[in-house]
């Protein structure tokens, strides 16, 4: 790690206007950052603390939604009993995510902001070459280890997927990300990398992630998280799926759904191919199953990742037909 200058931020605004200097990084639970620093990928030069800024911890609901400030801590959000019972797929992902005591520490904006766990990018003393460190540079993972890399979402100068569950959650269910002086769409807040994978997020320096906005909605009410991974905790997605269901009276017709995968894609990935394929229909095995698979459609293998391909159609559908009382 490399020597930086510590900043305390009386306000928000203090730290937004520190943070837009050249070389400064946010501090908050820390997870993330100090992770980065140690394998040498960030390497601040003023590090600005915001983790004792208590407005921007809170979590308020009513009866349009509700707003989880960006310093709320994992597992707290996840404990709340107003989103288990109103947000249970985000409740869900956050259980599903990391450990218990760094949920304890993690904030709800680092878990958004971390960087991926491509381990390509997170060893740059063995491999140099990496867009996302240094744009321009070239991608290791072409050519080597890539299980856990993405299929869908790539470009020929980056194949890392995103890590997180949350957010997954999140675009599922249609949330807006605070950014102070603009609210932006979680499915729009992340980009894809495409020329220029070392920018993944639509957030501008000098701006900080304020709280998360989720709409209340019966499909919200229903919804649920489920993550498939090669242990049974501590681990990142191999594969994903966050739904959202609504019935129509009679039990089995699809109303509205909403579907988004993790672990497969260089960002959250919202399948609204599925959701306009089973809007209207009524919900059986086969139906959810051929719905599912328009999952991967675009979907592009890249050595040992080509299990996803099969894999993240089941998960998805396992999802569905859980929700609609059929698994």
């Amino acid at each position: 790690m490399r020597d930086f200058t510590y900043f305390r931020a009386s306000s928000p605004d203090d730290a937004r206007q520190r943070a837009a200097q050249t070389g400064a990084m946010l501090l908050a639970g820390g997870t993330t950052l100090l992770d980065l620093a140690k394998c040498g990928v960030a390497e601040p030069e003023s590090v600005v603390d915001i983790s004792h800024l208590a407005s921007l911890s809170q979590i308020s609901a009513d009866a349009n939604g509700v707003t989880i400030g960006a310093l709320a801590k994992m597992e707290d959000v996840a404990g709340s009993p107003g989103i288990r019972a109103n947000y249970p797929a985000i409740s869900q992902s956050l259980l599903l995510a990391a450990s218990p005591q760094l949920r304890n520490m993690a904030t709800i904006a680092g878990n958004l902001l971390q960087r991926t766990r491509c381990p390509y990018f997170r060893d740059p003393g063995t491999f140099p070459a990496c867009n996302k460190r240094t744009p321009g540079s070239g991608c290791s993972a072409f050519g080597g280890v890539t299980r856990n890399h993405a299929v869908l979402g790539t470009s020929e100068a980056c194949v890392a997927s995103y890590p997180g569950d949350l957010a997954v959650a999140l675009v599922a269910l249609e949330a807006t990300i605070d950014l102070g002086d603009r609210q932006v769409a979680a499915d729009d807040f992340f980009v894809l990398p495409g020329n220029t994978p070392e920018r993944e997020t639509l957030l501008e320096r000098g701006e900080m992630l304020m709280a998360v906005n989720i709409p209340a909605s019966p499909v919200a009410r229903n919804s649920t998280y489920l993550k498939v991974r090669d242990r049974q905790s501590y681990e990142f997605a191999a594969a994903s799926a966050a739904v959202g269901l609504e019935l129509e009276e009679d039990g089995r017709t699809v109303r509205d759904i909403r579907v988004a995968m993790g672990g497969v894609a260089t960002k959250p990935w919202r399948a609204r191919s599925i959701e306009k394929a089973l809007i209207g229909k009524a919900l059986d095995g086969s139906t959810v199953a051929a719905a599912s698979r328009l999952a991967m459609d675009g979907a592009v293998a890249h050595g040992g990742n080509h299990y996803k391909i099969e894999l993240a159609p089941r998960v998805v559908a396992r999802a569905i037909l859980t929700m609609g009382g059929l698994a």
